[in-house]
This record gives structure tokens, C-alpha cells and sequence, in this order.
């Protein structure tokens, strides 16, 4: 479908921003180190101005109602009061919101994976972990160090998780979504879709999300370079004279369509667990007890 020499001719893409020949911009922008400074300094202050209300109010309140409080009942508050403020807290509000919080709403930001999709639990469960000692034990020189060095302006946590940062102000949210082609949809269903690159699944998806208000030269030449990149992460390869664009289409489609069913799988074995554990165990009937003579 599409030659091997296309990607070489062609100018290779940087990561962040892709500009076409028309100067047509196609924004997949990591957020900048300050505004990734910004949202922590909000997220954190935050959780701290909790951790604090709530360890006040636990020593107001608890040396009323336990005076004689033991030490290990005391540590074993404190530990569980740290545990949620610093990791289930910052983990919930980054799940349930799909990598947003009050920080990043803020600087118009969102956490994803290198590829381009949401985070799932164990990328913000990986960043939550790491913050314990990234930002709450060490004031936040390490985040801040690794934020400014980096080329997508990653903390230590995203390094580990796979995850960055990215804007989300650039018009991408209000774009329509991308649709499977019909005449791929029996190709991609049993195709073999490896994992694209982060900055190649995001450029693709910008690409299509924008192709419709470049210049016809450009699009054709800009779908050819991302459709050669993609397709050797793809087996087998489509059908003879696939149009590039429908390709990429088929692709992200296939993708997406994949990660929400597994989600929906992970999620029906979460509630199907929750079930067991509250369904109570078999009653044991006592025996009956024998009258005596």
C-alpha cells in the first residue's frame, strides 16, 4: 500500500508539533514545564491544606473522645491519614477524571499515556506511588528537576508510568470522533495491532482530527509519512489500495474500540468481586439437637 521510501524522503515529524508545508500547524504539545509546576504547586497545596484540616481536626476531636489513646493507635491514624492524603486521594481524583485534576484544569492540561490514550489505574497508581518520595519527601526538587531537563517536561513518576502531560486547549476536545471504515472493519477486527509510538498515535489522530482544513498536497504527502511510519506495526497489512488516511483511520479505531472493551472487562471483574466479597459465606445449618430420655 504505501512505499517504504515515502518516510525516508519525507521530513520526519518532531514529537510535539508538526508544521506542513502551508504552515499548517498540527498541535500534539506536551504542557510546559511551567504550567506542569503551576498545576502540582495547586494539586499539592491542596492536598496538603487537607492532610493538615484533617490531622488538626483528628487531634482536636480524638483527645476528647480517646484520651487515653494508646501510641500504636495513634501511629497506626497517623499512617492511614498520610496513606489517603498523599496516595488514595491524588489517585481517585486522576482516575475518576481520566489524568485531570483542580491543577490542570487550571493550566489546561491532561495526563496520557505516550501513546496519546487516557491513563488507566496502575499509570496513576505508578505516579502516586512515586510522588511520595518525588514531591512529598523531597519538596518537589526532584519533579521540578526532572520536568525542566526532559523533552516532554516528565516528572520521575511519568518516566516510570509511561505518562506525560499534554494541552488540551488547542480545539482537539471539540473534534469529531474518529470512525472505523467499513470496508476495514473485517481487516481490523482480526488484525494484529502492535503498540504505535507515543508521538506517532498522537500525530496520527491530530492529523485526521485536522486533515480536513489543509491543502490537498499536504494532506496527501502528510497521510502517505504517517501511514509508512504505522504500518509496520500492523499485521497482516490492509488491502491492496487502502487509502492512507482510511488506514490510519482504521488503525486508531481498532485501538480505541480494543482498550474500552478491555476496560469494560476490568471493570465487570472489579464489580464481580466486590459481589463475592459481600455476599456472606455458606450458612452452616446447626445440628438439631436430640431430645434426652
Amino acid at each position: 500500500m504505501v512505499s517504504g521510501d515515502v518516510a525516508s524522503s519525507e521530513r520526519m515529524m518532531t514529537p510535539e508539533l508538526m508544521v506542513t508545508g502551508e504552515a499548517i500547524a498540527l498541535e500534539v504539545l506536551p504542557a510546559s514545564p511551567g504550567s506542569r509546576i503551576l498545576s502540582g504547586i495547586i494539586d499539592y497545596a491542596l492536598y496538603g491544606a487537607g492532610l493538615l484540616i484533617t490531622l488538626v481536626t483528628a487531634s482536636t476531636v480524638g483527645g476528647r473522645i480517646f484520651p487515653q489513646a494508646s501510641e500504636a493507635l495513634v501511629a497506626a491514624l497517623l499512617s492511614l491519614t498520610l496513606l489517603g492524603w498523599l496516595v488514595v486521594v491524588p489517585l481517585t481524583v486522576e482516575v475518576l477524571t481520566r489524568g485531570r485534576s483542580a491543577g490542570r484544569m487550571v493550566t489546561g492540561s491532561r495526563i496520557v499515556r505516550d501513546d496519546g490514550g487516557a491513563v488507566r489505574l496502575r499509570h496513576s497508581l505508578v505516579r502516586a506511588l512515586v510522588g511520595v518520595v518525588e514531591i512529598w519527601g523531597t519538596a518537589g526538587i526532584p519533579a521540578v528537576s526532572a520536568c525542566v531537563v526532559t523533552r516532554r517536561g516528565k516528572r520521575l513518576g511519568d518516566l516510570l508510568a509511561g505518562t506525560y502531560a499534554v494541552r488540551v486547549r488547542n480545539g482537539a476536545a471539540d473534534a469529531p470522533p474518529i470512525l472505523m471504515p467499513p470496508e476495514l472493519a473485517e481487516w481490523a477486527a482480526d488484525a494484529d495491532l502492535r503498540a504505535l509510538p507515543g508521538h506517532l498515535a498522537l500525530a496520527a489522530r491530530t492529523f485526521l482530527q485536522r486533515a480536513s482544513s489543509m491543502q490537498p498536497q499536504a494532506r496527501a504527502r502528510l497521510a502517505l509519512q504517517l501511514a509508512a511510519q504505522a504500518e509496520p506495526y500492523v499485521a497482516p497489512p490492509p488491502p491492496p489500495n487502502t487509502h492512507p488516511e482510511r488506514f490510519l483511520a482504521a488503525i486508531l479505531a481498532a485501538r480505541r474500540d480494543r482498550e474500552f472493551m478491555l476496560e469494560i472487562r476490568d471493570r465487570r471483574l472489579e464489580d464481580q468481586a466486590r459481589a463475592a466479597l459481600q455476599t456472606p459465606p455458606h450458612e452452616v445449618t446447626a445440628p438439631t439437637a436430640t431430645p434426652r430420655h
